[in-house]
């Protein structure tokens, strides 16, 4: 390998089969790095909140919560591991090795694929509790609800494991030198991993929450022309009917959210294989991540209320847990 004279080296002792440190302008280099370690430590800050919230007030310990706190975790590793490992693999050299390097690339497919299949059960979750709601609660259960997260996880474990066999077996096969940490899959793989991480789960998505807004606007309507007099049992009905349509526009938005973030990547790559920006897809694939806890915090006064309680230290009183925090 040439490397030219005046030319940093990554490994300098290792003149022949070093790659160059990557340059760029020098006030571009400091605030592209600075913003993107701003975005991944609120990223870990923000979804820490959210783990600490579900997990410690057993008020919240619904199966909708459950969901979001499994969206919370992989959300958690992306500001704690993918963030920063993008930036570095992207601007600078990677001193980790080629087995760090195949550990990253590994741990990248498990979250990422975990948290589009969290996306699909939460869209499930939506439609059984606005078109069926009086199955709901026989249906969608706390316990039901953590045995499909772990199926999840599981699965994005066992998918990522064949999608990233040549990194775990060969690592460091597709570097050309050292200090870099490059991604590639084979046609085959890549084809799996778009149908089964991007088109299936978006089609689902897509569809189930057709189905749940079209359903929600005749059940607006329908609430709208009841008549002043009522019964208390349909009031109640209503009531509750209000509050599944509530939290049916919410996470519809975190939904949207997560599809305006996530789609890009995987559409620039049907388009060219070789795109360019690709750490500005990557970095807009992530910010989904700090993006959700921001959408609790607007739209649910129960997480404003309980990081109020987190930041003031009052979770460490005793009988914190049973806390009226809805």
């Amino acid at each position: 390998m040439e490397v030219e004279d005046g030319a940093e080296l990554c490994f300098p002792q290792l003149l022949n089969t070093s790659c160059k440190k990557p340059t760029s302008p020098w006030p571009e280099a400091v605030i592209l790095q600075t913003l993107l370690s701003t975005i991944s430590v609120l990223t870990v800050a923000l979804n820490l909140l959210v783990i600490i919230s579900v997990s410690h007030f057993r008020q919240l310990h619904t199966p909708t919560n459950i969901l979001l706190l499994s969206l919370a975790v992989s959300d958690f590793l992306v500001g704690l591991l993918l963030m920063p490992g993008e930036l570095i693999r992207k601007t600078s050299c990677w001193f980790f090795g080629d087995i760090m390097c195949s550990l990253y690339k590994y741990l990248s497919f498990i979250i990422t694929s975990a948290s589009v299949g969290v996306m699909v059960l939460i869209s499930v979750d939506r439609y059984v509790a606005i078109c069926d709601p009086l199955h709901y609660t026989i249906r969608i259960t706390v316990n039901r609800v953590k045995l499909f997260v772990c199926l999840c996880w599981l699965c994005s474990v066992c998918c990522s494991s064949v999608f990233t066999t040549d990194y775990l077996t060969q690592p460091g096969r597709f570097n050309s030198c050292y200090g870099e940490c490059l991604s590639a899959i084979g046609y085959i793989a890549g084809f799996v991993d778009l149908v089964l991480n991007f088109l299936v789960p978006v089609t689902i998505i897509i569809v189930l929450y057709v189905r749940v807004f079209a359903v929600a606007v005749s059940q607006a309507r329908a609430m709208r022309s009841q008549i002043t007099a009522v019964t208390l049992r349909l009031s109640v009905t209503q009531k509750t009917n209000k509050s599944e349509l509530k939290a049916a526009r919410t996470l519809g938005i975190l939904v949207v959210v997560f599809l305006m973030c996530f789609c890009p990547l995987y559409c620039v790559f049907l388009i060219n294989e070789n795109f360019a920006h690709e750490l500005f897809l990557l970095f807009l694939l992530y910010f989904n991540s700090c993006l959700n806890p921001v959408i609790y915090a607007l739209f649910y006064s129960w997480f404003r209320k309980v990081v109020k309680l987190i930041l003031t230290l009052q979770i460490l009183q005793p009988g914190s847990r049973e806390a009226n925090v809805l």
